[in-house]
């Protein structure tokens, strides 16, 4: 569904991502893991046809990456990129003209799960329910992948928890590839199914959860721990 070949990424003479490949197919929900300025988002950007890579390929369901890709992708970035004066109402409306698989009943369903109330202004929402409407919009359209960079950020660490557990069921995982990325993993461990760690801009771990849990018998955290010491060494 979505494939990397090969890429990397410079900002100037900062290389951002080296040489990567993988690829991730339907179905699930995959991980990207890494400290802080290790290429995460600059990866779900390049799949999302914001920023092109420098050298290789990023293809989602064969074709080649660009800004009409919107068709296939629905991306929620880290930032807050919305019109602040409207209601999340408005919001709605809009993302319904924008977007023919965007479904509003929906979404609706998704804020009320979440507690955000939709005729309130997105200017006086606190961040974390900003957060909120920002996941219900993304997850609302009815895309064969779903991009989340983020997504708890802002959220208070009370909810993150219950929100986590009603994120998967508003998501088609027969149908949809989601793809996220978090620095909060052990509170989305039991969502994930594969995880991709990055260092550095490149790819030193790549399993599926429930190989770290039976052979390596670990969690999540404490694998990708062992993974960067070793890389330090």
């Amino acid at each position: 569904m979505i494939e990397f070949q090969n890429v990397t990424k410079n900002y100037g003479r900062k290389r951002a991502v080296r040489d990567t490949s993988f690829s991730v197919l339907k179905n699930g929900v995959t991980g990207l893991v890494g400290a802080n300025g290790s290429g995460k988002s600059t990866l779900l950007k390049m799949a999302a046809g914001l920023i092109r890579p420098s050298s290789g390929k990023v293809t989602v369901n064969g074709k080649p990456v660009t800004r009409q890709i919107a068709d296939d992708i629905s991306y929620l970035s880290e930032l807050d990129e919305y019109y602040r004066y409207q209601t999340v109402s408005q919001l709605l409306d809009l993302q319904e003209s924008l977007f023919n698989d965007f479904n509003k009943e929906k979404a609706r369903d998704i804020l009320n799960f979440m507690e955000v109330e939709k005729e309130a202004k997105l200017k006086n929402l606190s961040k974390g329910n900003r957060g909120r409407v920002k996941i219900a919009i993304t997850l609302a359209r009815e895309t064969p992948v779903v991009l989340m960079d983020e997504p708890l950020s802002g959220l208070d660490p009370m909810v993150r928890q219950s929100i986590v557990k009603g994120l998967i069921s508003f998501i088609d995982l027969e149908y949809q590839a989601l793809i996220l990325t978090t620095h909060e993993i052990s509170e989305i461990e039991t969502l994930l199914d594969r995880v991709i760690v990055i260092k550095e801009g490149k790819i030193i771990g790549d399993q599926e959860t429930e190989t770290i849990r039976m052979q390596h018998q670990q969690g999540i955290v404490d694998w990708m721990t062992e993974l960067y010491k070793a890389e330090e060494k």
